[in-house]
């Protein structure tokens, strides 16, 4: 497995963006960027006394690698304010699973049916405008904005997303570990995930085309902003309790996308229809 930096660039205009960086088609590090006040202002406190008692559907395991396809986690409902407090702790008193459970949210729209997008304005729309989204899309291309609160150690599924889209950290270290859609077959998918849920000590007697990835990878702190491509795999792991927003878009004519897809992650409709 051969390792390589994700390229990393610094105060980039939009104009820089569209021209040098999109069409490159990979990811990219962005730092110096304004993002507003929210790298700031979204302490523990203030988030619970803005957006406290929004009720949030959240993910808890006893193993800080989630796992979407065993489905190594429950899900549990509780106040937005309960689950900055026990994120924040690596041990609780009060718990679902055991004192030492992981937590991990992923905010969906308002509707209890899940059919409806995440959207930061409509869903949080006390602190939206602490954070500034970079103009680096046309605004009818906006598809969601999601808002990720996880656990210090949390380690998401490898994965891939079907539209463009930008990660910006607000709060807490986190490592981001990305493949190339060129690795597609190396990778095991079931559907847009990896069977190889242990990328760091992969077991390659039973995943042994994993030894071909080439494996990108950045550290990202507050205030940074990672671009990843549609198709892109991608692996989170928080070295720090952390706060984060995407911000996801349509990069191609949006007749090619499911129309009930909440999430964004389903194969666009050609491939649907020629499975």
């Amino acid at each position: 497995m051969s390792h390589w930096d994700v390229s990393t660039y610094e105060s980039v205009s939009e104009e820089k963006f569209t021209q040098q960086i999109y069409p490159r088609r990979e990811p990219a590090l962005i730092k110096g960027v304004d993002i507003g006040p929210c790298t700031k202002l979204w302490t523990r406190d203030y988030l619970s006394e803005k957006i406290g008692e929004v009720p949030v559907k959240v993910h808890v395991s006893t193993d800080p690698k989630m796992d979407f396809i065993s489905k190594n986690f429950v899900y549990k409902t509780l106040p937005l304010r309960d689950l900055i407090e026990r994120a924040a702790k690596e041990e609780n008193t009060e718990y679902f699973l055991n004192s030492h459970e992981y937590y991990y949210l992923r905010s969906l729209g308002s509707d209890p049916r899940g059919r409806e997008i995440a959207d930061v304005k409509k869903q949080f729309p006390s602190i939206a405008s602490d954070i500034t989204v970079p103009k680096f899309f046309n605004d009818k291309d906006f598809f969601s904005s999601v808002f990720r609160i996880g656990s210090s150690g949390v380690q998401l599924w490898t994965h891939y997303d079907i539209m463009d889209n930008i990660l910006i950290q607000i709060c807490g270290k986190k490592r981001v570990t990305l493949f190339s859609p060129d690795d597609a077959l190396n990778m095991y998918l079931v559907g847009d995930k990896s069977l190889v849920i242990d990328i760091d000590n992969p077991d390659l007697n039973k995943y042994p085309r994993f030894r071909n990835v080439k494996r990108y990878e950045c550290m990202m702190e507050p205030g940074d902003i990672l671009f990843i491509p549609a198709l892109w795999f991608h692996n989170a792991l928080a070295l720090e309790f952390g706060i984060a927003v995407n911000i996801f878009w349509k990069h191609l004519p949006h007749d090619l996308y499911d129309k009930k897809d909440p999430y964004g992650n389903k194969d666009l409709v050609p491939a649907a229809r020629n499975p």
